[in-house]
């Protein structure tokens, strides 16, 4: 997992792995955040550090009251794969993401009896 750093100024999150920067652009309009951008290196890609950008990004939008808009494709696709495009609170959905992926769910439980 990577630092993920937000420059409000600049309208931007970036993170640093092995040298190498990624980045998510994104503009404001009042209180609507586009994201317009994503951008992972190929030497950094597959590690799912777009992904720590896009829930950087929602969280800072939960915290602002800002709705978002993906623009670039990236952004469209992550919503939509975490049902964020359906009106779901985002930080829920990915709180539950986060707990599902520190706790795979290994054989199911057994329901009302014995073996």
């Amino acid at each position: 997992m990577s630092v993920v750093s937000h420059d409000a100024t600049a309208h931007q999150f970036t993170a640093d792995v092995e040298g190498h920067r990624a980045l998510l652009d994104y503009t404001l309009d009042g209180s609507v955040m586009s994201i317009t951008h994503t951008r992972v290196p190929t030497e950094i890609g597959g590690r799912g550090v777009a992904a720590q950008l896009m829930q950087a990004a929602l969280a800072a939008a939960q915290e602002h009251g800002w709705q978002v808009t993906p623009v670039c494709s990236y952004a469209v696709a992550y919503m939509r794969k975490h049902s964020l495009l359906n009106g779901q609170n985002h930080l829920d959905a990915l709180l539950d993401e986060a707990l599902d992926e520190s706790f795979p769910a290994s054989d199911s439980p057994s329901v009302g009896g014995s073996s």
